[in-house]
């Protein structure tokens, strides 16, 4: 049975790396005019389609005034267009437009803060809850999700990070062009109703994922404590003062500056025939007018010039991680760096896992992974969780350790063998689906400059070394690039 199940294993490998290499062949790319990017593949394994769009926009993108914008139009661009979303959009326009004067007049009487006159804020709060009571009338909920439910859509969703905003749905072959009228109806004109209640919806969302939760704060300190300069430092959701602040009108114009197709990078993979494809794509989207995209994010991160230590004081159970500074996605060493997360921190035969959790049994859990994102040089972490009674310091040491072997002890070429072993099984595992093909297409094509970067990572990977690991360990794993975070709980000795 065991010899089955490698012979299965090994089988999977092969065929994984023979459609990774094949991709070169499967993937048609295809720009148009007005600077859409469409990645096709047709996989005819069953009647239906994953259908992504990536907007290279992110929170990353963003201005002093305009943070938390992002995060806040991947909930309005599910409100509806002119058409869709609205019983009557005529009768339904001059309320909003009534809307947005009234919660502009509001906003600007807050910002004034004591010298503000507290009666005209609560009287404008009452007139805005009105007025928006009276749109509401209007309002067809969810008609996006409708339509795709009741014509075999599933999985209609949409996600915001740093790097970028992408909207997704899997749906049967024969209801492509379904998707692409709503999709193009929604890229041209897109209706934010119900701006202000959902921006409360959104303060709620970070009151609970994050000022409610310790860790999560403690997540949202460490990255901006290791961010002074680049705009990684500031949370997608935004801080909640920003998101108190977002109007309608500053998320319209960020709109209709970059949501257009000069930003988007369109993956379709599944029962498709790739020329009829294009063409329904180019009659639907051709005729938007592009945009333009975000400006480059020109500041650099100054070199860390010392450790730095955080400490947030909680009633929750102790926490802590351990970050550096890396390179971005394309560098040379982001390659070496992924081969130590896994041999670090994947799974449970990872060093950390069978180091700490296992042996020493000093922590619940470890993990390892790069983060706020991907296109700009990032940070590389390490997190865990104390086992009771031994503390954070004891765990800090015991991943300090952990690195300073990799400064000195090669990795042995079977630990580098069973990173490359692990590295196919994933991608099998992704890319076995047509949303996870479609994800990787659009997620490389965005951040990484070409989708290509998929098929040419297993042979970047396979180039590093031993002697590159234990180089790259010395020159990033040090004290004055170290970063340490950890949650002590209140009235306790969790250090």
């Amino acid at each position: 049975m065991k010899r089955m199940w490698l012979f299965l294993i090994a089988l999977c490998l092969c065929s994984t790396s023979l459609f990774a290499a094949g991709l070169e062949d499967k993937v048609v790319e295809h720009t148009m005019k007005n600077g859409m990017k469409l990645l096709l593949v047709e996989r005819h394994t069953s009647p239906t389609v994953a259908a992504w769009i990536r907007f290279r926009v992110g929170s990353v993108d963003e201005r002093s005034d305009e943070q938390g914008i992002a995060h806040m139009l991947e909930h309005m661009l599910f409100k509806g267009t002119t058409t869709l979303g609205t019983k009557n959009y005529a009768a339904e326009k001059p309320l909003l437009d009534k809307i947005e004067q009234t919660a502009q007049a509001m906003i600007a009487e807050k910002a004034r803060g004591d010298r503000g006159d507290k009666a005209k804020v609560a009287d404008l709060e009452k007139q805005l809850a009105a007025l928006e009571a009276e749109a509401s009338r209007y309002v067809i909920k969810d008609e996006f999700f409708e339509l795709y439910a009741k014509n075999g859509g599933v999985g209609y969703n949409a996600f915001t990070s740093r790097d970028g905003t992408t909207y997704l749905i899997n749906l049967p072959a024969n209801k492509l062009e379904l998707w692409a009228a709503i999709e193009s109806d929604r890229m041209q004109n897109a209706v934010l109703r119900e701006f202000y209640s959902e921006r409360a919806v959104v303060m709620e969302e970070r009151r609970r994922s994050t000022d409610a939760d310790p860790e999560n704060k403690l997540w949202e300190t460490f990255v901006a404590s290791g961010f002074l300069v680049h705009p990684y430092a500031h949370p997608t959701i935004g801080w909640m003062s920003d998101i108190e602040n977002l109007t309608r009108t500053k998320a319209e114009r960020f709109f209709h500056s970059y949501y257009g197709p000069q930003s988007a990078i369109v993956a379709i993979v599944g029962d498709i025939d790739t020329e009829a494809t294009i063409k329904l794509v180019e009659r639907y989207f051709g005729a938007i007018k592009p945009g333009k995209l975000p400006a480059p994010v020109t500041a650099e991160e100054p070199k860390q010039e010392g450790e730095r230590r955080i400490e947030l004081m909680a009633e929750a159970e102790p926490t802590m991680m351990v970050g550096f500074h890396k390179p971005a996605i394309n560098a040379a060493d982001d390659y070496v760096f992924d081969v130590i997360s896994m041999i670090l921190g994947n799974g449970r035969t990872s060093r950390l896992y069978k180091k700490l959790v296992i042996e020493k049994q000093i922590a619940t859990e470890v993990g390892v992974f790069d983060a706020p994102g991907s296109r700009y040089p990032n940070l590389f972490l390490v997190n865990a969780n104390p086992r009771a009674p031994h503390t954070t310091r004891e765990v800090e040491e015991a991943i300090l350790h952990e690195l300073e072997l990799l400064k000195t002890e090669p990795v042995a070429a079977r630990d580098l063998q069973r990173v490359l072993n692990k590295i196919e099984y994933e991608e099998a595992r992704r890319m076995g689906t047509n949303g996870g093909l479609a994800r990787n297409l659009t997620e490389y094509e965005a951040v990484a400059g070409t989708w290509r970067y998929m098929t040419e990572y297993r042979r970047k990977v396979a180039s590093v070394t031993a002697a590159d690991i234990q180089r790259v360990a010395r020159q990033y794993f040090t004290e004055e690039n170290r970063m340490v975070g950890f949650l002590s709980k209140k009235g306790g000795d969790g250090k």
